[in-house]
């Protein structure tokens, strides 16, 4: 198959599409009464239609029951975070019992450094990104001043090459073998946040735990964007939210992974809480913590119902697609726009879709992607064109007025995301996203580029 810049031919692969069904399953967002084509999932998911119900199940418990719906409602709250395990499990490519719903992102970030981050005077060195989402970068910095270090020692960021937008993997992997001796933690996005690129998280594990480092993930970006096997490749933890590609509302619950080797160590340091404590005994109200196994034991606090309802009734959706599925459909779809936007600065609309290759052109084209803005040429796609190295975002620098270009954009209306200084992300979901939405971006970029605006 290949692509073709026409209506027709995006309305015949929706129509193929076996996921389509699942656009019905989400409000999208309406403005003068008509659908907006929305391509900021990366920022905030949109509603499942399933959400209100599973929250009203929860308000007509509490309001029949009053605090006996811990045990007696449809879903008894003391036992809320299991009903979601398994189905989060299968998202992030792990055994139910390394996952658990709990807190939010940051909070879990913190709570995995007491256990993964345990500096000594000659091993106490951080890996990151220098160009990882400010939450990261600000646990990172506090939590080596905590532990008594000086962050711009402590701290080893990750900067592209000169001229290069996004990081080789050739390189990752020779910084961490560079500080071997001294290194503590390679704490990394699944997702760039900026770029869109995706890590080789498998190939970085390795390294990590070569040299005696321990792996661990922001999968804010991943989570329900990949399709992740965190289990078998052996990653020590992660952590997610739950409201940009996981549809579960603004400020949603957040996930977290603890591989089993650690999560069955009940002698590993945490800051312990009594939702972590072995629910069997709970509420015998005694003194010594006694974990519970696996990631459940990092719970503090109880389960925060509601929105976890919410995710519980997003999670029912993923389940029912499927994440492999989500992702060759992730694939196809983002690679449309990407070869629509090749066709505003070409012109070409011979190029194969990414399953069956690429031709010259494509391949200079976006293979140098780094030095595209010399070449002057538009717009420059600085995410990888390689499909292992992105989900579904593609972030694109504008030659000039990249502001004007968003601005276009929203009045056509199709809502990308802007990020300072220069950056236009845009986001095809699979989930709810369809062939037509991307062909409707790339008429309306062309539009916009034929209006004397290069």
């Amino acid at each position: 198959m290949e692509y073709q810049n026409t209506l027709a031919f995006a309305q015949q692969l929706d129509k193929e599409d076996p996921l389509a069904s699942f656009r019905n399953q989400y409000y999208l967002p309406q403005k003068d009464g008509k659908t907006l084509v929305y391509l900021c999932g990366n920022s905030l998911g949109l509603q499942p239609k399933n959400a209100r119900a599973a929250i009203e199940q929860e308000l007509n418990d509490w309001a029949r029951l009053g605090v006996d719906g811990h045990f007696d409602g449809k879903n008894p709250w003391m036992y809320y975070h299991h009903f979601l395990n398994e189905k989060a499990a299968h998202v992030v490519g792990a055994n139910p019992s390394e996952v658990v719903i709990m807190n939010n992102l940051t909070t879990n970030l913190h709570l995995m450094m007491v256990s993964f981050y345990r500096p000594t005077p000659a091993r106490y060195k951080i890996l990151m990104e220098a160009s990882a989402f400010p939450s990261d970068q600000y646990a990172m910095e506090t939590q080596a001043r905590f532990h008594g270090f000086n962050p711009d020692d402590a701290i080893i960021e990750l900067i592209p090459r000169e001229g290069e937008y996004t990081l080789r993997t050739e390189d990752i992997l020779a910084k961490i073998n560079a500080h071997k001796n001294d290194l503590a933690l390679v704490m990394m996005g699944g997702v760039n946040y900026y770029t869109g690129q995706a890590f080789d998280m498998k190939t970085i594990t390795e390294a990590a735990h070569a040299v005696g480092a321990i792996a661990g993930f922001d999968l804010a970006h991943a989570a329900g964007n990949l399709h992740l096997q965190l289990h078998n490749w052996d990653v020590d933890f992660a952590v997610w939210c739950s409201y940009k590609y996981l549809n579960s509302g603004p400020g949603g619950t957040s996930g977290v992974f603890v591989n089993e080797r650690h999560g069955n160590n009940q002698d590993l340091p945490r800051f312990a809480g009594w939702w972590g404590h072995d629910e069997k005994e709970r509420f015998k109200m005694k003194k010594g913590f006694k974990p519970m196994q696996g990631a459940a034991g990092w719970q503090l606090s109880n389960a925060q119902i509601f929105p976890m309802a919410i995710h519980k009734a997003s999670l029912d959706l993923f389940e029912e697609a499927g994440m492999a599925n989500l992702r060759k459909k992730s694939e196809l779809l983002t690679g449309y726009l990407e070869y629509l936007l090749m066709d505003v600065i070409h012109g070409e609309s011979t190029i194969p879709d990414p399953s069956t290759g690429r031709d010259a052109i494509h391949r200079i084209s976006r293979d140098a992607t780094n030095k595209l803005v010399k070449m002057d040429l538009p717009f420059t796609i600085i995410t990888p064109s390689n499909p292992a190295e992105r989900g579904c975002q593609l972030s694109i620098i504008v030659k000039k007025d990249g502001r004007k270009l968003f601005d276009y954009l929203q009045s056509q209306g199709i809502l990308p995301d802007w990020r300072e200084p220069d950056v236009i992300r845009m986001s095809p979901v699979p989930m709810y996203n369809s062939f037509e939405d991307v062909y409707k971006i790339g008429e309306s970029m062309k539009q916009y580029f034929s209006i004397d605006n290069m």
